[in-house]
């Protein structure tokens, strides 16, 4: 399984029958010294997987209200799967909801504008085209209570879509760039993995096949709660560190659509290297700039 990776079997894990949860002790990364194989010693808190959540029902208290801003193909899938787990979802993309009844009767998800999927979910998930964020409405967030949770899935592509992003090419973190443009802080997430296997490679906690995915941002209450919808999406989350670390799961990066277990991916976003790969730097031929608003 993964580059680099050990078999999930060797993680240090405590399993607590009692209360039928999983509980694994992850490092996290905000507390290794960012030097390959220096650690600082002390643990962070334990990240509880309930066991089997992908598969469980959903009780009434434990359902959430997500709403997806974007339906290319991560939105859609995230949709189709979290409809599967019985959450409400809210979906819209830029050209109306009178444009998503295929979506909407695929998943069961509710076509709404963009303004009502912000404001109807705890989780509010944005997934379009990196330069297109900032083309969302400036008062997108107004009045949307600060402890609801937004979390960024983009990447940067300037050779292939985005054309150049000065900001970023600079150095700024591709979902800094975006809690930048949104006013809001985010949660960056489900950006390294392709979304066939995101929708389909899921698998149950005590699987040693599990896929691995990082989960970068400054609140950690709002990181939790992405990291337990990563858990019951069928995949394990690893705590990536601080907004501005998430550059180590950008595209270039070793963890990104390698399909990692736990320890390939922890290595991974150590092995990380900041400066953008050619592969992932804007060029004179980049399809369009961007300038960076106001």
């Amino acid at each position: 399984m993964g580059k680099g990776g050990r078999r999930r079997g060797q993680a240090q894990e405590e399993r607590n029958d009692e209360g039928g949860t999983r509980q694994v002790h992850r490092q996290s990364l905000s507390k290794w010294a960012w030097g390959r194989g220096t650690a600082i010693t002390g643990r962070s808190p334990c990240i509880h997987v309930p066991r089997g959540s992908w598969t469980l029902p959903r009780t009434r208290s434990s359902r959430m209200k997500i709403g997806i801003i974007g339906a290319g193909n991560i939105g859609h899938t995230l949709a189709k799967r979290f409809r599967e787990l019985d959450h409400e979802v809210l979906i819209a993309n830029s050209r109306g909801p009178q444009t998503l009844s295929a979506i909407e009767n695929e998943t069961g998800a509710v076509a709404v504008t963009a303004a009502e999927a912000a404001r109807g979910g705890e989780v509010v998930i944005v997934t379009i085209p990196q330069a297109r964020v900032a083309d969302l409405p400036s008062d997108l967030f107004d009045g949307v209570p600060a402890d609801t949770v937004v979390v960024d899935t983009g990447n940067y592509y300037p050779r292939q879509r985005d054309g150049r992003i000065d900001a970023i090419e600079d150095g700024v973190p591709e979902s800094q760039w975006v809690a930048d443009r949104l006013g809001r802080p985010v949660i960056k997430a489900f950006n390294n993995i392709y979304a066939e296997h995101l929708g389909k490679h899921g698998r149950p906690s005590t699987d040693d096949r599990r896929i691995a995915l990082p989960v970068a941002g400054d609140d950690p209450n709002a990181k939790a709660k992405v990291l337990r919808l990563v858990g019951e999406l069928g995949f394990d989350g690893v705590d990536a560190g601080t907004l501005a670390e998430s550059w180590r799961q950008q595209p270039g990066t070793p963890v990104y659509t390698t399909d990692r277990d736990l320890e390939g991916v922890r290595q991974g976003l150590l092995d990380a290297r900041r400066e953008r790969t050619p592969e992932w730097t804007a060029t004179a031929h980049s399809p369009g700039t961007f300038e960076t608003p106001r």
